[in-house]
């Protein structure tokens, strides 16, 4: 099942890789006859002016956001992680879990049905956190992290950000060293 489900969400990135392509075509395109238009049919000196002005700074915007995406994919690293640690809400280390020759483990709350590799039960926010919350899976020495249909959703805060993401139920998402995972309000440090 979760083959298939890799499978769905590599095919999935791949059409919208390709519907950005071919937009990205067609706005080409537009541009070259728009300046066409304004730099050899037109006359104007003051258009043809604010024109240029405009088009240079939305390439400088497109660049910076293609680059800002280029830089997000290639920020996903042959990750080094030793281990997951649980934070308090003043950041001190609560407890510490080794990941060692891991290749997946389970984060949710421990029962007699059901044993959680992370196991988060005993926490502040222990209420809000499913027995099996998220999942957390190395491939080819990269670990992704994937919400399992949880009530109160996982969010990850890369390292070097502000912002914390919410992530999609069953869409692995890449996680390095430095990164904080919230699962409902409960915070993981990954070192």
């Amino acid at each position: 099942m979760y083959d298939q489900n890799s499978m769905d969400v590599y095919s999935e990135n791949t059409n919208k890789q390709m519907i950005i392509k071919i937009i990205d075509i067609i706005i080409v395109t537009i541009a070259f006859f728009f300046i066409l238009y304004v730099f050899v049919m037109n006359q104007d000196v003051l258009l043809k002016t604010i024109i240029g002005t405009v088009m240079v700074i939305l390439a400088i915007i497109f660049g910076s956001i293609k680059y800002e995406t280029r830089v997000t994919k290639n920020d996903v690293t042959i990750a080094d992680i030793q281990k997951l640690v649980l934070l308090n809400d003043r950041g001190v280390e609560i407890e510490e879990w080794a990941i060692d020759d891991q290749s997946s483990l389970l984060i949710g709350k421990s029962s007699t049905d059901n044993k959680a590799d992370i196991d988060l039960s005993g926490t502040e926010y222990e209420s809000l956190i499913n027995y099996e919350h998220a999942v957390l899976n190395c491939v080819s020495g990269v670990w992704y992290i994937e919400d399992i249909d949880s009530v109160n959703g996982v969010g990850i805060k890369k390292a070097h950000k502000r912002v914390k993401n919410r992530l999609k139920h069953e869409s692995p998402y890449p996680i390095g060293n430095g990164d904080t995972i919230y699962i409902a309000n409960t915070r993981i440090l990954v070192k």
